[in-house]
């Protein structure tokens, strides 16, 4: 699910043709541009506005519209590397003809719901094209929405291509698409009565490892198909969610987290932590807890945190003489500690899904993060070895020194944040200057990073999260509205205050399901699907909405640690290679620890409104 898109490159490029090489090292430019264009464009304005004579007309269109070609080229990449986004963890555990059956069923399944987003993605760009809707520069607007039926039908050949490792079994998967395709546009029996079987074999292509965003579009497509809808709002309701302008943040400060990962960052911030808070009990918790928490704000998951940091910090624990069990546990819960700090991804979506200002969300996530980070920290101290004969001496010089080295990334939540709250700078604005102020300090400050042999890489590797995170957000909002038109938002309020009249038992019953939920779905897909139906609950409730958001994103933080596929879990496993169970076992004090959190920013309402009432 995350990993270097170099990396596997390089172990498949003695088996490629050299023609396919170079079409996928020209797919990874092509990304890199996109990219690049969203940085400059944002950075342009902000210095047209200062009276700089650069800029184009138009810039937040033509923004608008990379947003949607770097998340249908990311999506094309991420089917590529085989990638993309699975809620399902089974797959890894099944081996010999299981495990090719289950690519088979869930390639084929998945290649069939992807051709029917792709056809009505091309009926959608067609319409437009009809309405001759021109851009800046007389831009025809079906150019850059092309980038849908484009995107999906090349996502369908990378389905099809691994659902099988031999030609045999590909063509196999194509015959059996076919055959299907034919089946749903010619059905032996009314679409309504196929309705259940059909999502009865979405469930278990889910659970054989077909993509989040298959899940998501899939169900939205058969229950349209069931109603004999035409599948049209599927594509405009991709089209309208992945052009939102506040939506660009996604792919920018995604970028800015990834410099810092891909750097000598991660190496400099130990440095600092260890040598401010090393000599003290449980110094190498703080450690963990502070660094983690960092790199998790800016790159949005825990997972790239765990992958990047976990090889670094587990040495440092092991020798500070934490036990194995209390390490390994401390590094799966630490990874998602940033995640209610600003600019993290999931505070941005939530405020877009839910209609909440972000500036308020950003607001508000800031003191319930410190209240998660200062449990976790007390934690590592109360774990942390008594004997301070063994540990080191504080050292002014070198903790000065560790500063002075690691200022410029010390800086950037700083520039973030700055940025971000000024007047002078828009949202996606303030993410374009974090996202070059990261690539400047990586490749000209510190040059730990090439500006030819690394950045595309990363830049490659960065696109390839996003594109699998827009691929399921464009999908889930056909399934959303289709609730919506059935009013199942309206019907959940009348049932759940029927149900329940206090307040206080309402926020413990909506904790423990999105623990649930936070253990079963992938964060981004919950945010989408679980948000506009929880909105109009909570406020039925009485619930500042900013409140309401943070309760969702503190329960998605601890779903990330929920037995038995909690994907820290997952990750941790993978990345410590030790079994599930005993990571399941090292994790159990840390999952304590944080559900205390839970109950104390759901409880205590002034912890998460406090700070965004102080800037109405």
């Amino acid at each position: 699910m995350i990993g270097d898109v170099s990396a596997s490159e390089s172990a498949t490029a003695t088996q490629k043709p050299r023609w396919l090489a170079a079409l996928h090292q020209a797919e990874n430019w092509l990304l890199v541009l996109v990219l690049a264009a969203m940085v400059l464009l944002p950075v342009s304005e902000i210095l047209r506005r200062m009276g700089v004579p650069i800029g184009i007309h138009g810039a937040d269109d033509f923004l608008r519209h990379l947003t949607l070609i770097a998340g249908m080229l990311g999506g094309a990449i991420a089917a590529r590397e085989n990638r993309l986004l699975a809620l399902s963890s089974l797959p890894q555990f099944l081996t010999g003809w299981k495990k090719k059956a289950a690519a088979q069923i869930s390639g084929v399944f998945s290649a069939l719901v992807t051709i029917c987003l792709a056809w009505a993605a091309e009926q959608f760009v067609l319409g437009e094209k009809e309405s001759a809707t021109r851009l800046t520069y007389d831009i025809p607007i079906w150019w850059l929405q092309a980038a849908l039926p484009v995107g999906f039908g090349v996502i369908v050949l990378r389905l099809l291509w691994h659902s099988a490792t031999a030609w045999r079994g590909r063509v196999t998967a194509v015959i059996l698409t076919a055959a299907a395709c034919w089946l749903m546009m010619h059905p032996p029996l009314a679409p309504a009565r196929l309705v259940i079987p059909a999502l009865v074999m979405l469930v278990i292509a889910t659970v054989l490892g077909a993509p989040i965003f298959v899940t998501l579009g899939g169900t939205a497509a058969i229950l349209f198909w069931g109603r004999g809808a035409p599948l049209a709002s599927l594509p405009l309701d991709h089209y309208d969610q992945v052009t939102n302008p506040i939506l660009a943040m996604v792919p920018l400060f995604t970028l800015a987290g990834y410099f810092l990962a891909e750097s000598g960052a991660s190496q400099r911030l130990v440095r600092v932590f260890m040598a401010w808070f090393g000599h003290i009990r449980g110094g190498p918790a703080i450690v963990t807890a502070l660094v983690c928490a960092f790199f998790t704000t800016f790159t949005g998951g825990s997972g790239v945190t765990i992958l990047a940091l976990g090889g670094m910090l587990l040495p440092v624990l092991l020798t500070a003489k934490f036990s194995e069990r209390n390490a390994l546990g401390l590094l799966t819960g630490a990874g998602s500690l940033g995640i209610l700090f600003p600019p993290c991804l999931p505070l941005i979506l939530y405020g877009l899904i839910a209609q909440v200002s972000v500036k308020e969300m950003f607001l508000g996530g800031i003191v319930p993060g410190v209240v998660m980070l200062l449990l976790v920290i007390a934690w590592g101290v109360r774990v942390g070895r008594h004997d301070a004969s063994e540990r080191p001496q504080f050292n002014f010089r070198e903790a000065r020194a560790a500063v002075w080295d690691a200022k410029w990334e010390l800086l950037l939540p700083v520039v973030a944040f700055v940025t971000f709250f000024s007047k002078f700078a828009l949202p996606t604005e303030a993410a374009a200057v974090t996202a070059l102020y990261a690539l400047v300090i990586q490749t000209v400050v510190h040059r730990d990073l090439k500006i030819f042999r690394d950045v595309p890489r990363v830049t490659a590797e960065c696109g390839l999260l996003v594109g699998g995170i827009l691929l399921i957000l464009g999908t889930a909002m056909g399934f959303t509205n289709f609730l919506i038109t059935e009013h199942a938002p309206e019907k959940l309020v009348d049932w759940a205050t029927a149900s329940i009249h206090s307040r206080w038992v309402f926020l413990l019953a909506l904790n423990v399901v999105l623990i649930l939920v936070g253990g079963l779905i992938e964060i981004y897909a919950a945010i989408v699907v679980v948000v506009p139906l929880l909105v109009p609950v909570g406020l039925a409730f009485g619930i500042d909405p900013v409140h309401l958001g943070i309760i969702f994103l503190v329960n998605m933080e601890l779903g990330y640690l929920a037995p038995p596929v909690g994907l820290n879990l997952l990750l941790a496993s993978y990345r410590f290679n030790k079994p599930i169970l005993q990571v399941m076992r090292a994790v159990i004090p840390m999952l304590l620890v944080q559900f205390v959190g839970v109950l104390l920013i759901t409880y205590v309402p002034p912890l998460t409104t406090w700070l965004p009432g102080l800037f109405k």
